[in-house]
């Protein structure tokens, strides 16, 4: 079902510029090509060189703000290609006056074009879409195509921090993960049982977790 295009959006976004970077190509179809190297300058987006995290489907921006309103010291970049989705975060952003979070409405297969190499300590990815047809298993954000993005953008030892409540989609990132050179850490099958701590609950887990259903999670880095 198609998402009804929210009311004075694109004014919206507008009055979110403190937040929102603004880029090229942000509404491209998932399967076109970029030519131009388009690299932030993270030191110019928030005035310090504290460590980068990102955030890959941010989402309403309730997982990234408050990492960001928690961990002062830390910059967060937060990407969702979903303008209608985007403009909750950004909004919540600004309402909390967070000055070390910065959203990119963007597919995360152009983020090489955006980010430079090594400069991620940490990447989320939190209830990514699971896209359980075998035809659209090269869209997952754990297949080997993100995979070799996220190669580049990660420093060394950065940690990839993976959410999600869909068994067969954690089966298919182990997979990938192992695959691909990246050695699994504290792996869970049931997050809310395991006694892992500082877990922040998104707006989905807790919709889950309701509904009883197990979280699974993941910390994965290249060796």
């Amino acid at each position: 079902m198609r998402m009804r295009k929210k009311k004075n959006l694109e004014q919206r976004l507008q009055a979110c510029a403190e937040v929102l970077v603004p880029v090229q190509y942000a509404d491209l179809h998932f399967d076109t090509e970029v030519e131009e190297d388009l690299m932030l300058d993270f030191r110019a987006l928030f005035g310090n060189d504290n460590p980068v995290h990102l955030e890959i489907g941010c989402g309403k921006g309730g997982f990234v703000t408050e990492m960001a309103q928690q961990n002062p010291h830390i910059n967060f970049l937060a990407v969702e290609k979903t303008a209608n989705v985007i403009v909750c975060g950004c909004e919540r952003a600004q309402s909390m006056e967070l000055s070390n979070v910065r959203f990119l409405k963007l597919s995360a297969q152009y983020l090489w074009r955006y980010i430079p190499q090594k400069s991620i300590e940490r990447i989320y990815l939190n209830f990514s879409c699971p896209f359980p047809k075998e035809a659209y298993r090269n869209h997952r954000l754990t297949a080997p195509r993100f995979l070799r993005i996220y190669r580049q953008i990660l420093a060394d030892g950065a940690r990839i921090w993976q959410k999600t409540d869909n068994m067969h989609f954690f089966e298919f990132s182990i997979e990938s993960l192992s695959q691909n050179g990246f050695v699994l850490e504290n792996v869970s099958l049931d997050l809310h049982h395991s006694g892992f701590e500082g877990n922040i609950v998104t707006e989905y887990e807790r919709r889950f977790s309701e509904q009883g259903l197990p979280i699974y999670r993941l910390e994965a880095y290249l060796p």
